[in-house]
């Protein structure tokens, strides 16, 4: 038997809900607390039908850089095997990019940042 390598993914929204939990990992997850510094919150519409369906709403929160240095993003850290990864990926809208972060903590992890193509 073969065992998935885990990884760190820091999420600050829907992926923190039951509901997303159970419908994208088959299992609820424990996370610890952290925050991602230098980044704030902001809002954006989903459009993607089995999304919204899954979080129930078609509003989510997307992190953005922040000129303001005492700006950080709190949220939860959740450990994933390379098949909850993938699963976490095909959940997130073209809206995101998967990227490696630093968080408050010093642990580095997976993050779910406004993609290269929405930036201003």
């Amino acid at each position: 038997m073969t065992l998935s390598a885990h990884h760190s993914l820091f999420t600050y929204g829907t992926l923190q809900m039951r509901e997303v939990q159970l419908a994208r990992f088959g299992r609820l997850l424990q996370g610890r607390r952290d925050a991602l510094p230098g980044y704030r919150t902001t809002e954006i519409w989903i459009t993607d039908p089995d999304v919204i369906a899954v979080s129930g709403t078609d509003r989510h929160l997307l992190v953005v850089p922040s000129n303001d240095p005492a700006d950080a993003v709190e949220g939860a850290v959740l450990e994933l095997t390379d098949e909850e990864l993938a699963a976490a990926d095909d959940y997130e809208v073209d809206d995101y990019a998967r990227v490696e972060v630093t968080l408050v903590s010093g642990a580095k992890a997976w993050a779910y940042l406004e993609s290269a193509r929405n930036a201003v």
